[in-house]
């Protein structure tokens, strides 16, 4: 009986893990600004209508302003515009209508905005985590080769300061 209510329990830990883990807050974070701006061009009006909400995606996406995640979420978004439409035109909140698309194109909330690193001192870096170091590093194209401790990956990204460049691919 006692080993029955301890396998219980070990499924419980296991299950609200990986909620916890699921839940990052940078998840589809460049899909909800996308789907948001959508929203606020739209008039309130229109947010119902699903050929006017496709057209508002083509016409958000064909903007030269946007940053390259936005125009990669535009690329998977462009060709499953009516499923976006349905829930879209349903007033849907943004984050649960990522998450539904998602489901379509699982590399949509894949998609993140770069971690920003200017004007960080070594205290600010120290909390960032290890998983968000990396990130740092490769989009400056940099490998740490033999980096393990925590502290290797912030004097490797204070060595490449340098290279911080722009949001391009």
């Amino acid at each position: 009986m006692k080993s029955v209510s301890i396998i219980a329990a070990a499924a419980v830990m296991l299950a609200s893990s990986v909620n916890a883990a699921s839940s990052d807050p940078r998840d589809c974070e460049v899909c909800m600004k996308v789907m948001q701006d959508v929203r606020d061009a739209m008039p309130k009006g229109d947010q119902t209508d699903k050929p006017k909400i496709e057209a508002a995606l083509g016409d958000h996406c064909a903007k030269d302003s946007l940053s390259a995640r936005e125009r990669k979420i535009c690329y998977y978004i462009d060709p499953i515009k009516r499923d976006v439409a349905h829930p879209f035109s349903l007033g849907m909140p943004v984050d649960r209508l990522c998450k539904r698309i998602n489901k379509s194109n699982s590399e949509i909330c894949g998609v993140k905005f770069p971690v920003q690193t200017e004007n960080l001192e070594k205290k600010d870096l120290t909390k960032l985590r290890v998983k968000q170091l990396k990130s740092i590093l490769l989009d400056r194209g940099v490998e740490c080769k033999g980096c393990v401790e925590k502290e290797e990956f912030i004097a490797k990204v204070q060595e490449t300061e340098h290279l911080a460049g722009s949001d391009e691919f």
